[in-house]
């Protein structure tokens, strides 16, 4: 099973991107992505691709779920 994980955008230099949840960063290629987006917005991070951007309460609201499901602390 695979999973895609929200992450917050903290830098973008050419076509990468620092993006971080739960204190866990990780850089992330910006080439298939749906838009572009910048920093604070949150992408759907899998592979080390971002593959689209999220509405910053969807984002936060998947966050949740993942924390209480998988009983993690990620914000």
């Amino acid at each position: 099973m695979c999973l895609a994980v929200p992450m917050e955008i903290i830098a973008i230099a050419d076509n990468v991107a620092d993006v971080e949840i739960g204190g866990v960063k990780r850089q992330v290629r910006l080439d298939i992505i749906d838009e572009a987006p910048a920093i604070g917005d949150y992408v759907i991070v899998h592979a080390g691709f971002a593959l689209r951007r999220l509405d910053r309460a969807d984002a936060l609201e998947t966050i949740k779920l993942f924390q209480e499901g998988l009983n993690l602390e990620l914000l």
